[in-house]
């Protein structure tokens, strides 16, 4: 899978999912399969640029080449600017986001709304083409709406304004995240244009991995809300689709040792204070459906030291090992 002058180590996406794909969960998946791993959205708006949500989210301190960063707007030359302003931070790729279904970023006409004016879509591409030297990347859905998708159009004004690769969410901005993901239109765009094609939607492990891309002939796959509390699925997914084959679970000491690390640099990052408070959904996430994980959950989600947290979830993770099979601990179900 090549972007721009980028060759990925493999042909796997971690998603940009606001509040979830910050620098220490993307080196994360990074490590574990990805080939790469997109940031968080930024708003373009050249007044929020200096805060210390956008700080966070454009912290490329010790991340792997290629940097990938995220930025949405409505305004041409506020995404022009953004584009300039990450690139100058280290970004190396810049992905224009138009497939966000958020009321608050739609209402504001950017995200997934700009697919509705097609016009303004092509002004937006080729503001921010033209801004910066290295690739450029959209993400977009299907369309406003089943009635009206129009993900083939777009993925053509992408290709002629310089989009070095387009990424397809498999719904409507009208279907949120409700419903199945379609992946018809994935397979149209990917015989309309010759750059790269990313599908979206839904991947959840191996096998259904290799069935999109065998229905779409997309060249990568992104994978996003699968991979909250399951970094391990990228491992997973790129060693089926390279040998047909299973990867072994995550034994207990692996999970162990990935999720202290992961709470270390989220404290790390965020401070410790902040640091707790993210860690909580992904603390959610990795041990749901685990045996105990209930009980575990109240009483991690009231402390409010890392010391402690650390702590429970030492406690937590050293009980579970002893009370499942090691090939039960891995949490990839």
């Amino acid at each position: 899978m090549q972007i721009g002058s980028f060759k990925l180590a493999s042909r796997l996406v971690a998603a940009p999912m606001a509040g979830v794909t910050d620098r220490p969960f993307r080196r994360l998946c990074r490590r574990l399969g990805a080939g790469l791993a997109v940031g968080e959205m930024v708003s373009s708006d050249p007044r929020l640029r200096a805060t210390r949500k956008s700080r966070l989210r454009t912290d490329h301190r010790g991340e792997a080449s290629p940097r990938a960063v995220q930025i949405a707007g409505a305004n041409p030359q506020w995404m022009a600017e953004a584009a300039r302003y990450n690139v100058d931070n280290g970004a190396q790729i810049v992905d224009i986001n138009m497939g966000c279904p958020a009321k608050k970023v739609c209402n504001a006409q950017a995200g997934s709304a700009l697919l509705a004016d097609e016009p303004l879509v092509a002004r937006i591409l080729t503001a921010v083409v033209g801004a910066v030297e290295v690739p450029v990347t959209l993400k977009i859905r299907t369309g406003p709406s089943p009635e009206s998708r129009n993900a083939v159009r777009i993925a053509r004004l992408a290709e002629s304004a310089g989009i070095a690769a387009v990424t397809i969410h498999g719904r409507t901005r009208a279907c949120a995240f409700r419903g199945e993901a379609e992946y018809d239109t994935i397979a149209a765009v990917k015989v309309s244009v010759t750059i790269p094609v990313i599908a979206n939607g839904d991947i959840d492990g191996p096998e259904k991995a290799a069935r999109v891309l065998a229905r779409t002939g997309a060249d990568a796959l992104m994978i996003g809300r699968a991979a909250q509390g399951n970094p391990w699925i990228f491992r997973e997914v790129a060693t089926f689709l390279e040998t047909g084959r299973h990867h072994a679970p995550p034994s207990a000491e692996e999970v162990r040792a990935t999720l202290l690390e992961h709470l270390e640099a989220l404290y790390e990052h965020y401070g410790t204070e902040h640091g707790v408070r993210v860690a909580r959904k992904h603390l959610s996430w990795y041990c749901a459906g685990r045996p105990g994980a209930d009980a575990f959950w109240r009483r991690v989600s009231r402390v409010e030291s890392a010391g402690a947290q650390a702590s429970l979830v030492r406690e937590f993770l050293d009980e579970l090992s002893t009370r499942v099979p090691p090939s039960a601990v891995g949490l990839a179900a």
